[in-house]
């Protein structure tokens, strides 16, 4: 099996997704799903080898929380996953102990107000499997899509009937066999009680076991959603700038959030260096054009002038050219 979604889950958090007109066209150009866009397998769990490796199960959900926050959207889970997909019993079992599976998958709706139409993706576990003969790894397949109002509510509430379902029936089972084990035993009134006190002999040790025992201590990870690098935060800053300031709102706030995104400086990569100066443009255009803003600053214009220097100078930014002859 070919692992190479683990350097994907690395390539998520240094390059910026921003140039992709759509979640479906970064779905595909991503490879988040296999190129015939059937459910792709990621790794959950390594073996001891590789325990310290990260796990992949996260990489859709992170991909796609990325790429909405970067269009200036929120992404929130819409629906609980109920590994309707999944056929086998044993492998739900697993799938649903596993902390990074659980947190990456289900449905998951981008808000972006009245900015752009809002969208939904359902992140959903297909099956899971032993990544290779002799190791521990285990890897999960992922189906990844969009998905309209209607259809997710659809989907979800009938995977939801269907787990419901299952497990009456299974509860259903138990007790008839056990309802048809008791008949068949009949046991004797001597043998009841002989039962019954060792029962009570069992769970008066089990207790003392318990207490001897200490409590284990359950280690929280935090979302990887919260660890964000200094490349997301400007982006974020950068876009909810560019946004309030083209509609002409919290002009102030706006011109600080671009502020915030220049001082973070130059970040990796052609995307980062286009960030970084079109930030810089921001800031310039707040110091000469917004006067909520530029009234703070006993020389707005120079300073201005000494960002759009930088930007000429050190990027050859023709924006910064031609703004310069406008304001000298």
């Amino acid at each position: 099996m070919s692992l190479a979604a683990c350097n994907s889950m690395q390539g998520a958090k240094k390059n910026i997704l921003h140039p992709f007109h759509s979640p479906q066209e970064l779905i595909v150009k991503r490879g988040i799903n296999q190129p015939d866009g059937k459910a792709k397998d990621y790794v959950y769990l390594w073996d001891q080898q590789q325990r310290h490796n990260t796990t992949q199960a996260m990489y859709p959900r992170s991909v796609m929380t990325q790429y909405c926050h970067e269009q200036g959207g929120k992404l929130s889970l819409l629906y609980k996953s109920k590994f309707g997909l999944v056929n086998d019993s044993a492998q739900r079992t697993r799938l649903a102990a596993n902390r990074g599976v659980v947190q990456g998958i289900g449905a998951y709706k981008c808000t972006m107000g009245d900015l752009a139409e809002s969208w939904i993706v359902s992140i959903e576990p297909v099956a899971e499997r032993q990544a290779e003969n002799n190791s521990k790894t285990r890897s999960v397949r992922l189906l990844t899509r969009l998905m309209k109002t209607a259809e997710a509510h659809n989907f979800y509430q009938a995977a939801a009937s269907t787990a419901k379902t299952a497990k009456k029936q299974v509860n259903v089972v138990k007790a008839t066999a056990t309802a048809k084990t008791s008949v068949a035993a009949k046991p004797t009134a001597e043998q009841k009680d002989h039962d019954r006190k060792e029962l009570e002999r069992k769970e008066l040790a089990k207790a003392e076991v318990e207490k001897k025992e200490p409590k284990p201590v359950t280690v929280t990870t935090p979302r990887a959603s919260v660890n964000e690098t200094p490349q997301q935060q400007q982006m974020k800053l950068y876009v909810t700038a560019r946004r309030d300031i083209n509609n002409g709102r919290n002009l102030n706030n706006a011109c600080n959030n671009a502020q915030r995104a220049y001082n973070y400086g130059k970040q990796q990569g052609t995307e980062g260096t286009r960030v970084y100066t079109e930030s810089g443009m921001l800031v310039a255009r707040c110091l000469t054009s917004i006067s909520t803003y530029s009234s703070r600053f006993p020389n707005a214009k120079g300073q201005a002038q000494r960002v759009l220097n930088g930007l000429a100078s050190q990027y050859n930014h023709a924006g910064a050219k031609n703004m310069l002859k406008q304001i000298n």
